[in-house]
């Protein structure tokens, strides 16, 4: 087994989705997922990608994201709203809750642990 894993969607199959229909606010976004690893202790890393949107996002597990192309709003309830585009990365938390806008349709690398 190769201890080495790149985050390349070739030969991945992509799951596809969308926001529960009680979380959705805006539009008909429609998301794509490359989970390229999954491993034991609920680690996983790999590409997401959403068509624009708005929904309500409740975060129990921490992810790392860093956008690759794309616009999206990402809010905080009672915080503040953050534009983020190619090029950012950050950080939600567990328990972050508030709403995820996809302005221009988004792709993202991801790594969550739960």
């Amino acid at each position: 087994m190769a201890l080495f894993v790149a985050v390349d969607v070739a030969g991945v199959e992509p799951e596809e989705g969308a926001p529960a229909p009680d979380r959705l606010l805006a539009g008909d976004p429609c998301f794509t997922t490359w989970n390229v690893e999954e491993a034991d202790g609920g680690l996983y890393a790999g590409i997401w990608q959403s068509t624009p949107g708005k929904w309500r996002i409740v975060y129990d597990e921490w992810e790392f994201c860093h956008i690759l192309s794309g616009v999206s709003v990402i809010a905080e309830d009672g915080g503040a709203a953050r534009t983020v585009r190619a090029g950012d990365s950050f950080v939600l938390r567990p328990g972050f809750r508030g709403t995820w806008e996809v302005v221009e349709t988004t792709r993202k690398e991801y790594v969550i642990r739960v």
